[in-house]
Formats: C-alpha cells, sequence, structure tokens
C-alpha cells in the first residue's frame, strides 16, 4: 500500500489507494511544472531588463573584470538573472526581442496562474485527474481480459465432496435392494437376485454423486453412492438408509447432474418439469416431489434433452394423444403441476403414456401385439395446446399399453 506495507485488501481500499497516489502524483508534476515556470519568469525579468538597456549591458560585458558582480549592482539583478545574461553570446544579445520576452512572458503567467489554481483547489485537481484518467482509457484501454464474476460464499467441504470419482454402475431391484458395481459395462439382468426379486432398473453413476429414488406416494429420497455396498453380494435394503411411506413401493431410481431436467408426472394427467437437484432431500423421511392421487400411478420421470426443442408426448389409455411444446409446462421444485392431457370425466382413462420427442425422433405406440411407428411429422393432426383433450389414434391403436421413442441420436 502507500504506507509501504503489506496488508489484505478488498477492492473498495486498492482503488481508494491508487486514487489518493495517483492524486499525489498529479500534485508533484504540477509543483514541478510550477517551479520552472517561475524560474523561466525570472530569468525572463533578467532579460527584459538587459534589453531595456542593451548598449550600457554590452559595454560593462566588453570592458568590466567583473561583469556579473556589475550587472547584480547596476541594473538590481539577481545572481541567476546576471548569468543568464552572460551565457548569451553578444550577438544573440544584440538580436534579443522585447516583443517575444514579453510574448513568452504572458504564455508562462497564464500557465502559472492556472497550475496555483489546480493546486489551490482540491475540486479541480480531482475534475483534473479523472479527465486525465478518462483521456488513458480512450487512448490505452481495451477490452477487459480477465472477466468479473460473481463467486460464491465459501462453504465446508463435505465428505462427499473428497470423495473421489469412480465410474459405478447402480442397480436397483423389484423389492429394493440396491448395489453398485465397478465400471459402466454392467448389466443388471445378468447378477444374482434373491428368491422372488428381480432386477428394476440401473444408472451409471460416480462414486461422489447421489442417487434418487421415488416411491409410489410420489416421494423422494436420497443416498450417497459412495457409502453402497459391491455388486458381489445382493446388496442391502434402500429402507436400510431412508423411511418409505407406510404402503409405498419404489418406483424407479435416478442418477444425473444436478442442472438437469426431468418431465415428472402421474396418471392423474397431471405434471412438472423439475431438476435432479430438486429431487434429492436431506431427511430420511423425503421430500413430497409430486402430489397425485394414491390410485394413480407415478410415470417413470422423463429427462429433457432441450426444454426448447423437445415435444411432450401424453397418451391415454382410451387412444388419445396429444403433444404440445415442453416448454409450456412450468419449471417447479415441488407440487401438483399443470394439467398435461384433459382425460375423460367417467374415471377410468388414465394417462398411460408419457415422453419426449424433437423432429428426427421416432415415436412406437403400443397397442397389444400391435404396434405403430409415427415420425414427428405424423404427429401434426395431434398438436394442441397443452391440457387438451387430443385427437384420437387411428382404429387398432387406440387400446395402448405403452409408448416408447427411438431418439435419432440412438440410431
Amino acid at each position: 500500500g502507500i504506507n509501504g506495507l503489506p496488508q489484505v485488501k478488498n477492492l473498495e481500499m486498492i482503488v481508494k489507494e491508487w486514487l489518493e497516489y495517483r492524486t499525489s502524483t498529479v500534485r508533484r508534476r504540477l509543483e514541478h511544472r510550477l517551479e520552472k515556470v517561475l524560474a523561466r519568469l525570472h530569468i525572463l525579468d533578467g532579460l527584459l531588463v538587459a534589453f531595456l538597456n542593451i548598449d550600457e549591458v554590452i559595454e560593462i560585458i566588453r570592458h568590466e573584470e567583473e561583469p556579473k558582480q556589475e550587472l547584480m549592482k547596476r541594473f538590481g539583478l539577481s545572481d541567476i538573472q546576471a548569468e543568464s545574461v552572460l551565457e548569451l553570446k553578444l550577438r544573440h544579445l544584440a538580436k534579443l526581442e522585447e516583443v517575444r520576452i514579453r510574448a513568452e512572458q504572458d504564455e508562462l503567467a497564464k500557465e502559472r496562474d492556472q497550475l496555483e489554481k489546480v493546486l489551490g483547489s482540491e475540486r479541480r485537481m480531482k475534475t483534473l485527474v479523472k479527465k486525465e484518467i478518462t483521456a488513458d482509457a480512450e487512448a490505452y484501454g481495451d477490452d477487459r481480459r480477465s472477466p468479473i464474476v460473481a463467486r460464491q460464499e465459501a462453504v465446508a467441504l463435505s465428505e462427499t465432496d473428497l470423495m473421489g470419482a469412480d465410474p459405478v454402475t447402480v442397480v436397483l431391484s423389484t423389492k429394493g435392494w440396491i448395489r453398485a458395481a465397478k465400471g459402466h459395462d454392467v448389466d443388471g439382468n445378468t447378477l444374482t437376485y434373491k428368491s422372488g426379486d428381480a432386477f428394476l432398473v440401473q444408472s451409471n453413476a460416480k462414486t461422489n454423486q447421489q442417487a434418487v429414488f421415488l416411491d409410489s406416494s410420489g416421494r423422494s429420497y436420497s443416498i450417497n453412492i459412495h457409502g453402497l455396498p459391491g455388486a458381489r453380494g445382493y446388496g442391502e435394503p434402500v429402507t436400510g438408509s431412508v423411511n418409505l411411506t407406510a404402503g409405498a413401493t419404489l418406483s424407479t431410481m435416478l442418477v444425473a447432474a444436478n442442472k438437469d431436467q426431468y418431465l415428472i408426472a402421474s396418471e392423474s394427467g397431471y405434471g412438472f418439469v423439475t431438476t435432479f437437484a430438486d429431487m434429492l432431500s436431506k431427511n430420511k423421511n423425503g421430500k413430497a416431489l409430486l402430489n397425485k392421487p394414491d390410485d394413480k400411478k407415478l410415470h417413470v420421470p422423463v429427462k429433457l434433452a432441450d426444454q426448447k426443442q423437445d415435444w411432450v408426448i401424453a397418451v391415454s389409455n382410451e387412444g388419445r394423444l396429444l403433444t404440445f411444446p415442453a416448454a409450456d409446462l412450468p419449471l417447479m421444485s415441488k407440487g401438483k403441476g399443470n394439467k398435461i392431457l384433459n382425460l375423460g370425466t367417467g374415471g377410468t382413462e388414465t394417462l398411460i403414456g408419457l415422453a419426449l420427442m424433437k423432429d428426427g425422433d421416432m415415436l412406437i405406440v403400443n397397442a397389444g401385439k400391435r404396434h405403430v411407428k409415427m415420425k414427428f411429422k405424423d404427429l401434426e393432426h395431434y398438436q394442441g395446446e397443452r391440457g387438451r383433450r387430443g385427437n384420437k389414434l387411428p382404429r387398432g391403436f387406440q387400446n395402448v399399453t405403452s409408448i416408447e421413442v427411438v431418439r435419432r441420436d440412438d440410431d
């Protein structure tokens, strides 16, 4: 700092000290220039006296043994003034012009007055410093190379933050047993399960991530993956780490990046878009994620590739299909959501199929043993506003059992 001592300082302190240093530098520069101007004016006064008495001055210089002392005595010149006169050669001394001397005096006098005004006024000094900084910025400034970013407040590292990021495959069984196999080349169907148990779902993950579990009541739970048992045994029950709602069963499992978005809905026809981070829960009792009727099943959440390009595909068990932009659904952290498909009033119609697709993908509608493939352009007849009834599928395909989307990227 300006006191020459090291110190931790914030940006405001640094800028203030720099401005103080800059102001001091400008002041010293002006004071130095003022000294030079005053010295030159003093010399010009002596030269003017010499000009007005040029013949006598030349005579003294030619014939006196100590011309300097004689000039000082005769004309009242100072030591510096007399020295300046003597430093001029006689031919130059003879060429002195009163007009030129007075013109330089006037110019320097104006500069002296201006310098004294600035040095005598804090306001004028600040204005000058500001003008000089602005001029330097225009002359030498360029675009910022180091971006200024807002840094999050420092937080203590958790155990998960210190964990390695080793690849694992997390496998969940139908009875709710969980395990983590090393690597991503694992097929959960080939693992051994307890009698009456079977493979349900698997996800590629890393040991520093969390797995989210959704139960049939619409609640979500999360478990640290690094603490899961290996795949050599049957694993351990999820209920050893979380407290499921009474009577609820596990529906599915997800592992993703916190910012990844999912479409979540139930057979009631209501749902919303949420992030993986909003599914996480710090409590063993989980989080009420989706509010739904007890008799309506939860659909497996569908991951969004791009909310601006994805279209929602909603199909009822009575063969009504509706498609609309995924951007029409709200981004929520929990709740009932918005109406996706308007179901009949009889109470028997449900949202049986839910998917996302974009131009270039293929929709497959399964109706028992039959199925029909539909390209994105084939769905124009079924496009509508979110929450509408949609249109009937062709005869023979209205008894829908399931739907699936083949992504163009998967071809």
